[in-house]
């Protein structure tokens, strides 16, 4: 059991009636609440989505607020400041004044800090501390007029070779304010990728998947993200860049398994965080897998931190991979089946 719910079912007393459940864990937490509680979850992690569902629970995986009713939320913090800032601001346009509003978090995800960022809304008071987390109340006072989605996107223009890029993105999407240097190094060196059927596993805001789908009109680009605010982002960041729809396949994944066969080459910027917590696991897979879904000749294209291991894990699989660039921390792994 996350050490979040735990907090949240010592005190379950609290909860009533219609409880939206924001970006909770995937874990037993419903099954402890208790029949006084109809509990909906509202989740834009499609890993954890498809957990819920397997689980029984009434799941919705979107960017945007369920539509149903909602006597109370329950939010678990997530790690974007900006997403926070998002969600409290949709809450706050969908309930009514005197609503009940919880937050839950870790201390050091920035619990403390989120609970400041419900301050604007009503008054808070801290419920309870334990297990490292904090669990917080607040009465809705403030509601807001909902101002539309796409209001919320950053965007902002770069360069790669002799391509200019508009790229646009959502609170807590990766790279939202700017390129970060793995995907700047890997991205000088796309124009060698094979054309064809390209898998952008982790799009994020789809800085890869966008250039490479410019560079040649022929290249389908399946842009692949656990994440339902990176797939959206990506999907703007296609339409900004006038990229026909038929040149992207958007995925909701729950890992590298779920994507495609036959592919003609993998581009990625591997993810390795999950929530708060580092984790290598996801992009491991990727090493492992990726020969599997490639055709003969197919190519991996991958950045990482010069640290990680990753050639290792490539050539038990491939029998090579080289180094096409070691810059500014970062390695650019290439291999081919």
């Amino acid at each position: 059991m996350d050490p979040k719910s735990e907090v949240v079912i010592r005190q379950k007393s609290y909860l009533k009636g219609q409880v939206l459940f924001i970006n909770a864990p995937a874990d037993q937490l419903i099954q402890h609440l208790g029949p006084q509680i109809q509990a909906t979850l509202w989740s834009w992690n499609f890993s954890e989505y498809q957990a819920h569902l397997r689980a029984g629970l009434h799941a919705h995986f979107s960017v945007e607020f369920p539509a149903q009713r909602v006597d109370q939320v329950v939010i678990f913090v997530p790690k974007s400041r900006e997403l926070l800032n998002y969600i409290l601001h949709t809450v706050a346009g969908h309930l009514s004044a005197g609503a009940d509003i919880f937050l839950v978090g870790e201390k050091k995800g920035g619990v403390e800090r989120a609970a400041k960022q419900l301050q604007p809304f009503g008054k808070t008071v801290k419920l309870d501390s334990a297990r490292h987390c904090q669990f917080w109340h607040m009465t809705l006072e403030q509601t807001t007029v909902l101002k539309p989605l796409d209001s919320w996107f950053k965007h902002y223009e770069i360069q790669v070779n002799n391509e200019k890029l508009q790229i646009h993105a959502l609170p807590g999407v990766f790279s939202q304010d700017r390129p970060d240097t793995g995907t700047t190094v890997l991205l000088t060196y796309l124009n060698q990728v094979k054309s064809g059927k390209l898998a952008d596993f982790g799009c994020g805001a789809g800085i890869i998947g966008c250039y490479l789908a410019k560079l040649n009109t022929a290249n389908l680009i399946y842009a692949m993200d656990v994440d339902a605010f990176a797939l959206y982002s990506t999907q703007k960041t296609f339409e900004h860049n006038a990229i026909p729809a038929e040149q992207l396949h958007l995925q909701a994944v729950t890992g590298f398994g779920d994507a495609p066969t036959g592919l003609d080459a993998i581009i990625s910027n591997p993810p390795f965080h999950q929530g708060i917590h580092t984790s290598y696991d996801v992009s491991e897979a990727l090493c492992h897998e990726a020969r599997s879904h490639l055709k003969p000749g197919g190519e991996l294209w991958i950045v990482a931190n010069r640290f990680l291991n990753y050639p290792a894990l490539i050539e038990q699989r491939f029998g090579q991979c080289t180094i096409k660039a070691d810059q500014q921390g970062f390695k650019v792994l290439y291999a081919h089946a």
